[in-house]
């Protein structure tokens, strides 16, 4: 298969439209699950409350979403936002391996595993 940089860009930019318009469809969905879903009073907002632990890791994210939980499905459409901009650079490291272009492919595989560092392990 040859790449060039036009196909690339557009391949690029498509992999980010597809990615932003994947995550706000789920977004929207588990949003209008939460409204349908959520009865009685309003939450208290002066105090903070954090997330069940089912909901603190992508895993029990997935698994909550698709047991129809609406705050999960809302941050898996956020983990999908997170995740367009991931797959956008290991799509331009691989399109720079077809193009045979080895530096891209090392800036970019660097860039990859800056951006899997700042996600995987806390600051």
């Amino acid at each position: 298969m040859m790449m060039n940089d036009q196909k690339m860009e557009i391949a690029i930019g498509q992999i980010l439209r597809a990615g932003v318009f994947l995550a706000a469809a789920i977004v929207f969905i588990g949003g209008v699950l939460y409204l349908n879903q959520t009865r009685g009073p309003r939450h208290d907002y002066a105090t903070f409350q954090g997330e069940a632990i089912a909901l603190r890791s992508p895993v029990g994210v997935v698994k909550q979403a698709f047991s129809g939980n609406s705050y999960a499905i809302i941050q898996l459409g956020l983990l999908v936002l997170i995740a367009t901009p991931v797959a956008r650079v290991l799509f331009a490291a691989f399109g720079f391996l077809l193009e045979k272009d080895r530096l891209y492919v090392v800036v970019s595989l660097l860039v990859f595993a800056v951006l899997m560092y700042s996600l995987v392990f806390d600051h």
